[in-house]
């Protein structure tokens, strides 16, 4: 070799195109709800033209037609034996294309035809998108309650907490506990990725109700009484919901608790240490103080209250959660010192904390419960805690700052280990959690499966195993009162009508399964207004709130703010809240991130940019 080699010239020119793709990353990230699926599908096919290197003609030459092709789809221009050709060239292309380049990009086209077969069929037969593709607000969009976020951002920046909360609570009657506990989907699609980062929302409400207590706050005016009377079954957040919003309209609400106070999965599966009780009920305060609310507590609901209550009231509104846990079935499940994570967070909930001095406790799953129980465990007085999980680390369901938090406290992760047997001593106490270590495989419905690896079982010591692998719904007393269910979740329609049943309603984590909290206040919000259209009317909820004009966005690039919390030595041995508050600079510069999407840019075309009633 004659030639001088440079160690400088390939990184320069890598550098270089990171200088495109980085930004070009951020703004597929950022993608707005409502776009036309058709119009991202060619954008990708684009891209992969940029990306081919040329060598093989079924990538060089097939890419660049299917773009042109597509490109006459999306314009509306295309005609049935387009479908036709298309379908062809994507397969050949991802049969014979030469690299992922080429033959990913043929995969693509032809899940997009399946996927999307009713757009491609609106575009050629129609001339035009089918309902619904119209790009929207995404902080709004994709909150479950579609909460004016633009809004009560805006408000806060002025330093109006007061009316910020007014606004939360026009489409969810819990931000103080959504501004701790939300999985914040608000943020997933946030505009402002473009520029830097997502905006820090749940951040920006916690700023708010840290300086406004929502049960200070005053809400709506109660319309006029209806003489309509709601039954709302279950205390949680998706009953309370529906409670709030019911009995603003004017209807009279009894909520039965089967439980000594009201929360739910809130306060009896969520630690005090994310959501400290005393402001869990500052939002419970509120909701009652609107009136029209009755409360019975410790009434559990049986097939023959059921029907008495459904024979009493003009509506009812079934709402009981998932709130018993799953039974791990291996050998051994039946030994002492196993038990459901529901049934140590549920008594938690009571104030009964559990003693775990000097012991190792084992808890099994890997999503935000099994992180709850660990970190749990360590305020208990657990010498060790280890998650046993089967997947990988980045496979946890558990939101990632929950990992992060769990390690940093002191929770060891062992992950792709398959529990298969529990070992008791000969008091039948559990002795040790026997797992199968595993590899990762193929992706199964979207998800990379473990595989038994050929590898010796492992032996984890345990003195306690706590199993928070899902919940389970306790849906016999409605089956017996007649009521259809699936899987132990309710049937019900499009509108949370209990399939079979006249004037009943189900929705949030009894109906859906396990979800979020955020999502059980949508189906309690929802249900509220089909119920009141049920019953003959049509209310509007009005926060009476002046939003204030949108300002010239801020494009300065900055630093996402981020929620610090207690050092992690320290926070561990007590159950107080872990997050610290923000600033006030800190708040007020991440309220100046916001870009205003319900003014500028997509909220032009779609009015004001968000809806709530």
């Amino acid at each position: 070799m004659d030639e001088k080699i440079s160690i400088n010239d390939r990184s320069l020119f890598d550098v270089r195109n990171d200088h495109v793709v980085e930004p070009f990353l951020r703004r597929v990230e950022s993608t707005p709800p409502g776009s036309c699926p058709l119009s991202l599908q060619l954008a990708f096919l684009e891209s992969c033209q940029a990306q081919t290197c040329g060598k093989c003609t079924p990538c060089s030459e097939g890419i660049p037609k299917l773009a042109s092709l597509l490109r006459k789809v999306v314009a509306f221009e295309a005609n049935p034996p387009m479908i036709e050709e298309i379908q062809a060239l994507a397969e050949l292309l991802w049969n014979t294309g030469d690299c992922a380049v080429g033959y990913q990009a043929g995969k693509m086209i032809l899940d997009g035809l399946d996927a999307f077969s009713e757009e491609y069929e609106s575009h050629i037969q129609n001339g035009c998108c089918s309902q619904g593709v119209k790009q929207t607000v995404p902080c709004v969009t994709l909150c479950p309650a579609h909460v004016n976020v633009p809004a009560y951002i805006a408000l806060a920046h002025e330093e109006r907490f007061d009316a910020a909360i007014k606004v939360i609570r026009n489409a969810n009657p819990f931000p103080t506990a959504c501004a701790l506990v939300c999985e914040h989907p608000c943020e997933a699609h946030c505009r402002r990725t473009i520029i830097d980062a997502p905006l820090n929302i749940r951040g920006i409400k916690k700023f708010i109700v840290d300086n406004a207590a929502a049960s200070t706050v005053d809400h709506p005016q109660r319309a006029q009484s209806t003489g309509k009377r709601i039954a709302v079954v279950g205390g949680g957040p998706s009953g309370l919901t529906c409670a709030y919003f019911s009995a603003l309209m004017g209807h009279d609400v009894v909520v039965y608790e089967g439980r000594k106070q009201l929360g739910g999965m809130m306060r009896y599966g969520i630690p005090s240490y994310r959501l400290p009780r005393e402001q869990l009920d500052e939002d419970i305060r509120a909701i009652l103080n609107v009136g029209g609310i009755t409360v019975n507590y410790e009434s559990p609901v049986n097939k023959d209250t059921m029907k008495t209550i459904a024979e009493e009231f003009d509506a009812v509104y079934i709402a009981i959660g998932a709130q018993v846990g799953k039974d791990l079935s291996i050998e051994g499940s039946d030994a002492e010192g196993v038990m459901s994570a529901v049934e140590l967070l549920s008594a938690i909930g009571d104030e009964i904390y559990p003693d775990f001095t000097g012991k190792k406790v084992v808890v099994i799953g890997g999503g935000n419960v099994a992180m709850d129980c660990a970190r749990t465990s360590l305020r208990a007085g657990a010498k060790e805690v280890t998650v046993a999980y089967r997947r990988r680390l980045e496979d946890m369901t558990a939101l990632p700052e929950e990992v992060e938090a769990a390690l940093a406290e002191g929770v060891e992760m062992m992950c792709l280990q398959s529990p298969v047997r529990i070992e008791a001593n000969e008091s039948n106490h559990v002795r040790a959690l026997i797992c199968q270590p595993q590899y990762i495989g193929a992706v199964k419905h979207g998800r990379p499966a473990p595989v038994a690896a050929a590898k010796p079982e492992i032996s984890l010591e345990a003195d306690v195993i706590l199993v928070a692998i899902g919940q389970d719904i306790v849906s016999e007393p409605f089956e017996e009162f007649g009521m259809e269910v699936n899987r132990s979740c309710f049937v019900a329609n499009e509108y949370l009508e209990a399939t079979g049943q006249n004037n009943v309603f189900v929705g949030g984590d009894c109906h859906t399964g396990p979800k979020t909290v955020i999502m059980a206040i949508a189906a309690g919000k929802a249900a509220a207004r089909n119920i009141d259209l049920f019953l003959g009317f049509s209310h509007k909820v009005d926060p009476e709130v002046a939003i204030p004009p949108a300002r010239l966005n801020n494009r300065t690039a900055y630093g996402r703010v981020n929620i610090t919390e207690r050092p992690a030595r320290i926070r561990k041995h007590d159950f107080y809240g872990v997050e610290e508050r923000l600033g006030k600079q800190e708040a007020l510069q991440e309220c100046s991130r916001c870009l205003r999407c319900d003014v500028f840019g997509i909220g032009a075309l779609t009015g004001r940019g968000f809806e709530t009633w």
